[in-house]
């Protein structure tokens, strides 16, 4: 188990978690998302290729259309 931070919570979650499943395990959209790591924005195409480890900082941030 590792701890992670997720949108500013403690989370507990299974070590070799990549950041598409951790969208499955939060059951998070994946619609209209960007997904930080560590103050880094992770393209989407490499969510699936992108480990999360111990202490990491995740934010996904909601795209809302409006006028």
């Amino acid at each position: 188990m590792v701890t992670i931070v997720l949108n500013g919570e403690k989370k507990e979650i299974e070590s070799e978690v990549t950041l598409d499943q951790l969208l499955d395990l939060f059951s998070l959209p994946r619609q209209r998302v960007a997904v930080e790591l560590n103050k880094n924005v992770i393209r989407r195409q490499d969510w699936s290729t992108t480990f999360i480890a111990e202490s990491d900082r995740i934010e996904v941030v909601h795209f809302v259309g409006g006028g």
